[in-house]
């Protein structure tokens, strides 16, 4: 049909109420309640006492519950699908409210009002009294405490190690004389996700039945988490999740959704409106993990890597989350990314800090190695006076590669092709000769960064995925999923693979844009970059299937062998030379309003993925350093990408264009900054935090290879997350490149600059000394 490859403007623009608050102002009557949660005032310690008397008797509060109220029942609220090994299980170290307060602005109250003022008025009247406990903002505080025998922040965990990881093949060069080193320590920040929607769900209980609406990636995995920590059967909880306004990871966790269910459970016949402010997103849902990374490389003088080392130390904040999952994932990333003839040597440590909790966010630790991994390759091909693009291009991932300890497996690779896209567009030999050696205040440098990345999560964690689809009353089709859209243009994309499979046009496809977990199939979500993997092996057995019944029933009508049939647009045509033998309307009439053979069409089926592939892609700046400043100016910057065949290049091109805006900020400016001795988030507004604007973001360039790769049902693989993976590192080398100064941490602000400057010697004064 060739629906798969156009550029379909996105079916989702007009026609759809958009946002969580939106869809429910609709939904739920006029009376429903307000809820706002009452934060911690310290960052680690214990409720000794909470006075709620003069927060009860404000008017319009209805009540107010504590941490002395809740169920103690611990849960999970990572985004991954339950398994039947507990080994495999998330950890369970969550209570609805907490009276053992772990991070600044833990939830330890709730306060259900009419409206909003009066539910703050019930919160400001709260008092609680605290037993404080000392504070550690970084792993290495968290494990010293324990160390000195300190209460650890879960008793489970009694040296606040969350997790840790090992991995070591060959053996360490005895003799290094004749090899050349590069070694750094690369520190990469906390930032937020500031996804345009808030956090927020709405919540009420009718029989047994509670209802919660909630802004999620998630929705089958909310009502699971839901029912665990109410300890409800699974199937007394229903989830709608409406067309929502983004999440990046955030919403892959369960965030307000147990405690409004509780609300919902304790206020029967009420709807419960939980709606986080932009300040509570940042300090109590979740954050990027920040990860500290040392890697020492070893090479011959030809830039053969000959041995490799990499000690990952990342700080998970005072819940597990998603937990030592980041950190492994960047170890298995930087064994895949480039070859050792030697030896190779991994750790990384996961551990609780008084901080708000690390979850997943775009790219799930791979913007983290990778910017470790591919600034020491620059730092390598310095030492080595070697090109560093050459210095990848001889040491990258080549197709055939299997992991060996995941057994993923290279299947195809665009790699090369986009390195030589890259190289020309930005005239990479030209500028690395014409800027290697510049003074003055205003420098240019050009870098280069690339990346590895897996498509879903098998065979780690189970991947599964149904799609159904039904004839309606017209000839066109319903399809109807547990995969979410976010955002990203998914229901598009959906529909193109659906038409692809059964010979319907795509805009003949109609997507149900929501999730009902009572009636939509099972999928685990939006996460990953695995929908169009995952969701589309599904879409596409089912849609085969669809297509079957389509021409099996058009074969009793016209009396003709059903594989001597097929459907192509609106109708179903012979096989032979694609003559009409019934439209899809006449069909579909028929079918449901025959008086002698009336069969409601549908199909539904599922699949269980076992197979995996990597995407691959690189990055290519230009800037420019004002080196009294400290500032960075991007004068161009390019991605390129082999997400295998693209089912639409222009939703695939915004992808890219988001996920390089967000690779600026991280790259550029943006961290949070909490203090030392409280553990107090100080910049946790879009005020302080320093999210980059349209007026920071530069043209931006999106590039396509495209391969066919075997294992993807239409030939794609992995696009949502590696658009945010490479540009940061890429952002640092072009910085080493245009000034010969190593600067190892993010974000590359103008203050961390100008201080490197002075050390190296380049500035004095605010004066340009080279």
């Amino acid at each position: 049909m060739g629906e798969i490859g156009r550029s379909i403007p996105r079916v989702d623009a007009k026609d759809k109420v958009c946002g969580t608050a939106k869809y429910t102002e609709d939904l739920c009557p006029a009376y429903a309640l307000t809820a706002k949660i009452y934060h911690a005032a310290i960052a680690n310690g214990w409720v000794e006492r909470i006075d709620i008397d003069d927060a009860l008797a404000v008017p319009g509060v209805e009540a107010v519950f504590t941490c002395m109220d809740v169920p103690q029942l611990p849960f999970a609220t990572a985004g991954h699908p339950w398994s039947t090994d507990p080994g495999h299980r998330d950890v369970a170290d969550r209570l609805l409210l907490n009276r053992r307060v772990r991070c600044y602005g833990d939830d330890i109250a709730v306060v259900v009002a009419t409206d909003e003022v009066a539910a703050d008025r019930g919160l400001r009247a709260i008092r609680v009294e605290y037993r404080e406990e000392p504070v550690a903002v970084t792993p290495e505080q968290a494990m010293e405490m324990a160390a000195q025998g300190g209460e650890p922040l879960h008793e489970a965990y009694a040296d606040n190690i969350l997790g840790r990881s090992q991995y070591q093949e060959g053996e360490w060069p005895a003799d290094t004389e004749e090899l050349t080193a590069a070694k750094g320590s690369y520190v990469c920040q906390a930032v937020q996700h500031c996804h345009l929607e808030s956090a927020v769900s709405f919540a009420w209980q009718e029989g047994e039945k509670i209802t919660v609406v909630s802004s999620t990636q998630i929705p089958h995995i909310v009502r699971r988490v839901v029912g665990q920590a109410l300890g409800l059967p699974w199937s007394r909880i229903r989830v709608i999740k409406p067309y929502i306004g983004g999440g990046f990871g955030n919403k892959q966790d369960v965030l307000t959704e147990p405690l409004n269910a509780w609300l919902a459970q304790k206020l029967p016949g009420r709807t419960v409106k939980l709606c986080l402010s932009r300040e509570e997103v940042f300090s109590a849902t979740r954050i990027r993990h920040p990860i500290t990374i040392d890697i020492e490389t070893l090479a011959d003088q030809q830039g053969n890597l000959v041995a490799r080392s990499y000690n990952a130390v990342s700080c998970q904040g005072a819940y597990a989350s998603h937990g030592h999952g980041i950190a492994a994932n960047g170890m298995t990333a930087f064994r895949d990314m480039y070859r050792q003839s030697q030896a190779l040597r991994q750790q990384a440590l996961t551990v609780y800090c008084n901080v708000p909790a690390a979850g997943a966010m775009r790219g799930y630790g791979i913007p983290q190695e990778t910017f470790a991994t591919e600034a020491n390759m620059d730092d390598l091909a310095l030492a080595l006076a070697m090109d560093p693009l050459e210095l990848r291009r001889k040491n990258m991932m080549l197709p055939g590669f299997k992991d060996p300890v995941t057994g993923i497996t290279c299947h195809s690779s665009g790699l090369e092709e986009c390195l030589r896209k890259g190289e020309a567009l930005i005239d990479w030999q030209a500028k690395r000769q014409a800027y290697a050696k510049q003074s003055g205040p205003l420098r240019r440098g050009v870098g280069m960064a690339l990346f590895c990345y897996k498509t879903g999560v098998y065979p780690l964690s189970l991947e599964t995925s149904s799609a159904r689809m039904v004839l309606n009353q017209d000839g066109s089709a319903q399809l109807h999923l547990g995969a979410t859209e976010i955002g990203q243009g998914g229901d598009t994309v959906f529909a193109q693979m659906a038409a692809e499979a059964c010979g319907m046009r795509t805009e003949d496809i109609r997507v149900v844009s929501f999730q009902d977990t009572d009636v939509a199939p099972y999928d685990s979500g939006a996460y990953a970059s695995r929908q169009t993997y995952v969701t589309g092996m599904a879409i596409q057995k089912t849609a085969r299937l669809f297509g079957e019944r389509l021409t099996g029933y058009a074969a009793g009508l016209c009396g003709m062998a059903p594989e001597n049939l097929r459907v192509q647009g609106q109708h179903v045509v012979k096989q032979e030379d694609g003559q009409p033998v019934i439209s899809l309307e006449e069909l579909a009439q028929e079918a449901f309003y025959s008086l002698e053979n009336s069969v409601h069409i549908s199909a539904q089926t599922t699949n269980h993925c076992r197979s995996n592939t990597f995407a691959f892609g690189c990055s290519f700046v230009e800037i420019q350093v004002d080196m009294p400043l400290g500032q960075i100016r991007v004068l161009q910057a390019i991605n390129l990408h082999d997400s295998g065949k693209l089912i639409n290049p222009a939703l695939a091109e915004a992808q890219v264009h988001g996920g390089m805006s967000m690779a600026l900020g991280y790259g550029l400016s943006e961290r949070m900054i909490f203090h030392p001795q409280s553990g107090k988030l100080l910049n946790g507004n879009l005020l302080d935090y320093k999210l980059a604007t349209a007026l920071d973001t530069p043209d931006l360039q999106a590039v396509f290879v495209e391969t066919q790769d075997p294992t993807g049902p239409f030939g794609n693989k992995a696009l949502g997350e590696p658009p945010a993976l490479s540009l940061a590192p890429a952002l640092r080398n072009a910085l080493l490149h245009a000034t010969g100064v190593k600067i190892n941490s993010l974000p590359l602000e103008p203050q961390r600059l100008t201080a490197a400057f002075r050390e190296a010697g380049l500035l004095e004064g605010g004066e340009d000394h080279v």
